[in-house]
Order: C-alpha cells, then sequence, then structure tokens
C-alpha cells in the first residue's frame, strides 16, 4: 500500500467516524454557539441513528443555549430538536422501526442534538415522515403542532361545540391550534395582530380579535378554555372570559393560582411531550391535506447562529417556523 493511499484511507474512515455539529461551550447569545467537527454519535438502547436532512429552530433552542431551559443541560451540547432525516441505524431493543425508514420528530427529551449532519433520537419520539411534505417542510412540524395537540385536547380537553380562546394564533403553536380545533369542530376565538388577522380566518378560526384595537376580556365571556401562547398581561385577563370550571393551559409561563382560585378556574402550565402516536395521528391530518405547515425561512445548516439571530429579533424573524436544510450542505 503506498503512502497516499494510506492518507486517503486514514481520511475516509475520519470522515465516517465524525460530523459537523453546532456545540456550545458555554451559555450565552447566539456567539457561543461553535460549528466543529464531532465524533458521529452510536445509537444506544431505545435509540436510532439520523441522518438529518432538515432541522427546525424554535425559542426553546435560544432558551437551551441561553442557559434558560427548564430542563437541566449539561454541556457541552448540541443544539437542536425538530428533526428529519433517514434512519441508518439502530440501537438495541428497538422494533417499530428500520434502516432505510424516513421518519419526522424530536430527538430527545433534552430537546438537543439536531443541529448535526447526525442526531441520535429515541425511537418512540419519531414517527414516519408525511409522504406529502419534503424534509424541510416535515421538520417545521413536530414540537409546535404537538403541543397544540395537546394544549387542545390532552391538557383543556376539548370537545366539538365547546369554544377555546387562542392567544398568539398566528404564531407557530397557534395556527396549528387554530386548524386543529376546527378539524375537531371546537369553536375558536382568535387574537392576534391587525396584519394577521385574514391569514388567522383563512385557517379557519370563528372569530378573530385585533388585541390592539379590541380587549378581547370585553368581547369574549364564558369561553370553555383559554390556550395562551403569549403570557404576561394578556395571561392575566384571561381568567375573566372563562366560566366557572373551564381552563387556561399556557405553554409560555405558570399562571398565577390565586385569580384561578378566585374565579373558580383550572390554570395550569405544560412542557410538551412528543411521541410517535402524537406525530402519526398529525401526519395523517397533513397527509388527509386537514392541516398546513407554514415554513418561513430556510437557511443552511452552516447559518445556525444567523437562524438563532432571528430567534432573538436581531435579524427580522419570519412569520413561520425557521428551518435549517442539513442535506443542502
Amino acid at each position: 500500500m503506498t503512502p497516499s493511499s494510506i492518507v486517503s484511507q486514514v481520511g475516509e474512515e475520519r470522515t465516517h467516524s465524525t460530523m459537523m455539529a453546532w456545540r456550545v461551550h458555554e451559555f450565552g447569545p447566539p456567539q457561543v454557539m461553535k460549528f466543529e467537527p464531532v465524533a458521529r454519535p452510536k445509537p444506544g438502547p431505545g435509540e436510532v441513528l439520523v441522518k438529518v436532512e432538515a432541522a427546525g429552530v424554535g425559542p426553546w433552542d435560544g432558551w437551551i443555549r441561553a442557559g434558560k431551559s427548564a430542563l437541566p443541560q449539561p454541556l457541552p451540547l448540541t443544539l437542536g430538536s425538530d428533526l428529519s432525516g433517514e434512519i441508518v441505524s439502530i440501537g438495541p431493543g428497538v422494533s417499530e422501526r428500520r434502516v432505510g425508514d424516513q421518519v419526522y420528530g424530536v430527538t430527545n427529551p433534552q430537546f438537543v442534538g439536531a443541529y448535526a449532519e447526525y442526531a441520535l433520537a429515541s425511537a418512540g419520539m419519531v414517527s414516519n415522515k408525511p409522504s406529502s411534505l419534503t424534509h424541510v417542510e416535515a421538520t417545521s412540524v413536530p414540537v409546535i403542532a404537538v403541543t397544540a395537540w395537546r394544549a387542545l385536547f390532552d391538557h383543556a380537553q376539548l370537545k366539538a361545540g365547546q369554544t377555546v380562546v387562542i392567544h398568539g394564533a398566528a404564531g407557530n403553536v397557534g395556527s396549528y391550534a387554530v386548524q386543529l380545533a376546527r378539524h375537531a369542530g371546537v369553536q375558536t376565538v382568535a387574537t392576534v395582530s391587525t396584519g394577521d388577522i385574514s391569514a388567522v380566518r383563512d385557517l379557519g378560526a370563528n372569530t378573530v380579535i385585533d388585541y390592539r384595537t379590541q380587549r378581547f376580556e370585553k368581547e369574549v365571556k364564558d369561553a370553555d378554555a383559554v390556550i395562551d401562547l403569549v403570557g404576561g398581561e394578556t395571561q392575566e385577563h384571561s381568567f375573566q372570559v372563562l366560566r366557572r370550571g373551564g381552563k387556561l393551559i399556557s405553554a409560555v409561563s405558570r399562571p398565577d393560582q390565586d385569580p384561578a382560585k378566585r374565579y373558580g378556574v383550572e390554570a395550569a402550565f405544560f412542557l410538551v411531550n412528543v411521541t410517535s402516536q402524537y406525530l402519526m395521528e398529525i401526519g395523517r391530518l397533513i397527509d388527509d391535506g386537514k392541516l398546513r405547515t407554514n415554513v418561513g425561512a430556510v437557511l443552511p445548516l452552516g447559518d445556525a447562529r444567523e437562524a438563532h439571530l432571528m430567534l432573538e429579533r436581531l435579524r427580522p424573524q419570519p412569520k413561520g417556523k425557521i428551518v435549517l436544510d442539513v442535506g443542502a450542505g
């Protein structure tokens, strides 16, 4: 074997054993993100290794990077949770997935690892990718769509004919909440800013309130539930619009229990838990044309720091989900 062929072989082995990933060694602003080579992971029990075609970017990624996650996050870590791609290897104890499966979903309960060429995912947190979507479209779905589903049906326990107020209805989670509520026969009151009124009507909201010109607490009463995707004063004023026994469900912050007692309502905050079952149901609705996705910006993996500048509003923030196209190189 010649020296040059030995060098070439070593180079190939290194290429197959490493990958590029966005790492955080210290918490802080987007500038702390480092795009660097790391060892390609091997799947452990209950895990699959996914060749990542696209990764979603969400506010929770920014909280993790800044050290503001609700979960402990040991450093160093690879950012990212939403992903779509192809399974290339399978860990022990995984029977429901196969090498070659095209899947979408979330990496793990820590919400880390997806901004990379390959990512480990819990087998129970991915499902077959909706066949009608590209990988870029599919990765825009998991966390936000499952958050909307669980808020409406698991936590608020809404049924056909009931009424829900959705705050932040034009946002990523809110858009899915409006569509899922409509599909389930739940009446929706959506609060949005002026520029989003027609888009949210188009998604199927029954009543749309412009929070810039109207006070929703004057317009609505006896709602069965409020889905709070805004927090702050909006959350504080939401107790007034609920019937006794109604539910205020927030995906943003913990509601004050004093007004909850005073108004005779339940008020809860939740962190989403994404599972294959939810992803399968949502994928079916997408393939049946019942749910629309909304990709707002697509950047190559190498521009993930730019995506975080958008999250921080240091760059113009798109309407719709920010996605990293990993397959584009």
